[in-house]
């Protein structure tokens, strides 16, 4: 098993922070950008859940592409593509053009996570491999925390265009630093496409955990796309709404160390069941009060319930199926994000009318069933199974 370095995982999150960063710019410009296009919120959260729609669509066909273009390759050369693409969003003079633009930069940048989980996977070992995805998770983190407070920053005093901007140069740039991320082996184009697909989507553990990714990206992922909005229909600018959605991401941040910490000592259906109760407790939060104590209070929540039930869920994706590990991880993160822009387009019409209540309430009930299911499920299969829970640090 080729084995990667510190350098290497440095690489990995920066190529992670890079896919946030762009992931999560938008929501905070949707109401600024309804008002200068001068269309309905409805349409621009349409625009956003599409960019996360081809995000988790194609998902898939990266984790089955990238093993023969190369993993280091598709993930330097698609951070760099999609960052083109979002510079041409902030040229956008109508939702058509700017649906185009972010579907395209959606496309391209949904390469990195899947390509860097496969790539985890391929190198470090069982008992690490928990540990160095929550330390791929602080690229993540530290991407939407900036991600959001940033463009809601530049949407306030400059305009929602520099937003895309700023996220189009700094993709870019982090591309020149993925060029030195070691190559592993490629996969040959010959090997076969059809039979590997119908084997993962045959176990019933790998579409237990998918139906669980789905949940799990319509509940959070969800909640996220509307918590600036209903924090801007609260009164307040899109600075604020995005300093204060931020702490999401800063909650991931800690969260995931706690985590990895914690990741030797208790099996991972409990991160399951615990984090997708706190996710529960803070969609309910939301629902009922949009003051800002609360809100950077269920921020916070919401980041932990990531940091330990997402986690624990994205590796069980990388252990499920070891034979067929790119699929499974890319099928997972497919999902993922296809229930992030259901849920969005879904809500786009509730968020229209600020019924931002029962939109949150519904996240809430999604999240209390995750836990349940995902904690029995997982349990199952740890006691046929019987993955190791401690073991020798090796890093």
């Amino acid at each position: 098993m080729p084995r990667s370095n510190a350098a290497d995982q440095r690489r990995l999150q920066l190529a992670s922070f890079a896919s946030a960063f762009d992931r999560f710019a938008m929501p905070p410009m949707l109401i600024a950008i309804a008002h200068d296009l001068r269309v309905p919120l409805a349409q621009v959260v349409g625009a956003a859940s599409f960019y996360f729609l081809i995000y988790g669509v194609l998902q898939p066909l990266w984790g089955m592409f990238s093993n023969r273009i190369g993993l280091a390759a598709t993930i330097r050369w698609c951070t760099l593509a999609g960052s083109i693409a979002t510079l041409s969003a902030a040229g956008a003079n109508n939702v058509f053009t700017l649906t185009i633009s972010r579907a395209l930069a959606g496309g391209f940048f949904s390469a990195s996570i899947p390509a860097a989980l496969i790539y985890i996977g391929e190198t470090s070992l069982p008992q690490r491999r928990h540990r160095a995805i929550t330390d791929l998770m602080t690229g993540v983190a530290l991407g939407t925390a900036l991600s959001t407070a940033i463009a809601g920053a530049l949407t306030a005093f400059v305009g929602w265009r520099w937003g895309f901007v700023f996220t189009g140069c700094l993709g870019i740039a982090s591309s020149f630093y993925l060029a030195r991320l070691v190559e592993l082996p490629r996969t040959s184009f010959r090997a076969p496409f059809v039979a590997p697909v119908l084997e993962v989507l045959s176990n019933r553990s790998v579409r237990q955990l998918l139906l669980l990714a789905f949940l799990d990206g319509a509940a959070i992922l969800g909640a996220l796309t509307f918590i600036p909005s209903a924090v801007e229909f609260a009164g307040h600018n899109a600075a604020v709404a995005s300093a204060v959605a931020g702490t999401y991401g800063f909650a991931v941040l800690i969260g995931a160390r706690i985590t990895g910490r914690l990741s030797h000592r208790f099996a991972r259906s409990r991160f399951i069941l615990v984090g997708a109760g706190i996710g529960a407790l803070a969609c309910v939060l939301l629902a009922t009060s949009t003051q800002l104590v609360v809100v950077v209070l269920a921020c916070t929540l919401l980041g932990f319930a990531w940091a330990s039930m997402h986690s624990s869920l994205q590796t069980w994706a990388t252990e499920v199926l070891p034979s067929q590990r790119s699929i499974a991880v890319s099928f997972f993160a497919g999902t993922l994000f296809a229930g992030s822009a259901i849920a969005a387009a879904l809500g786009g019409t509730l968020a229209q009318h600020h019924e931002f209540g029962p939109l949150f309430l519904r996240g809430s009930a999604v999240l209390a069933a995750v836990g349940i299911v995902g904690y029995f499920a997982r349990l199952k299969w740890e006691i046929r199974n019987n993955p190791p829970l401690t073991a020798p640090d090796y890093s």
